[in-house]
């Protein structure tokens, strides 16, 4: 894909900086704005913003799994676990139904 060659960092490393800064591009973040909330520059909604946060969630227990000992980025897990949690009881609060369909369409819950 990329042919950089780093003395200090090495092939493999300056491949993944590239891949972890594409893993979530513009035109992925409008695809996922489009798809859960009102339009794709529906960047506000708390649908939107529960599936951003889901992907990324994803992403970062993926890279988890490969890197046990990445405590930082584990602790940016919880925080936004933490956060997606706090978006979620909102929209409970404030609308039920809005909360059973992103909870439904995302598959939560098991």
């Amino acid at each position: 894909m990329y042919n950089f060659a780093d003395p200090i960092l090495g092939d493999n490393n300056i491949y993944q900086l590239l891949k972890m800064a594409e893993y979530l591009e513009k035109e992925k973040k409008q695809e996922i704005f489009g798809q859960y909330g009102k339009s794709n520059a529906d960047t506000g909604s708390p649908e939107s913003q529960v599936a951003l946060f889901s992907y990324r969630i994803a992403h970062l227990t993926n890279h988890l799994k490969k890197n046990k000992k990445d405590y930082s980025t584990q602790r940016s897990l919880l925080k936004m676990v933490g956060k997606r949690r706090r978006l979620l009881d909102y929209l409970k609060e404030k609308d039920i139904e809005r909360y059973r369909n992103i909870v439904k369409a995302l598959n939560l819950r098991k």
